[in-house]
């Protein structure tokens, strides 16, 4: 086994697919693919690659996640906060607490690392 995982986007394997709770939906009908490529074995951190396609969303975080955007645009709004638009090249960390809506104006892919508190 070797310390080092690459995330290889032409090799991912096949991805976990689904879609936010029809609940939670705001607007359109995005579809969600991920990609969870590294869990540690106590099951409080994991990584991996995520996409959407366009679509919002209601979110309630209650746990901490990094994120790089590598492809789309989308729009965090926190409630109470100025919407804040967020496109592929753009790293980011939600805190547990964020709570608002995700939007995905153009198809989105992240990077990500979650940790559960």
């Amino acid at each position: 086994m070797s310390f080092l995982l690459r995330f290889d986007p032409a090799d991912l394997g096949l991805p976990e697919e689904g879609a936010p709770l029809p609940e939670r939906i705001v607007s359109g009908d995005p579809r969600q693919r991920t990609w969870n490529l590294e869990t540690l074995p106590d099951g409080a951190l994991f990584a991996g690659v995520w996409e959407s396609t366009p679509g919002a969303w209601k979110v309630d975080y209650e746990e901490w996640e990094f994120c790089t955007l590598t492809e789309g645009v989308s729009v965090l709004h926190e409630d109470g906060k100025p919407p804040v638009r967020l496109a592929a090249g753009d790293a980011f960390v939600l805190r547990p607490g964020f709570k608002g809506v995700w939007e995905v104006v153009e198809t989105t892919r992240k990077l990500y690392v979650v940790r559960l508190i």
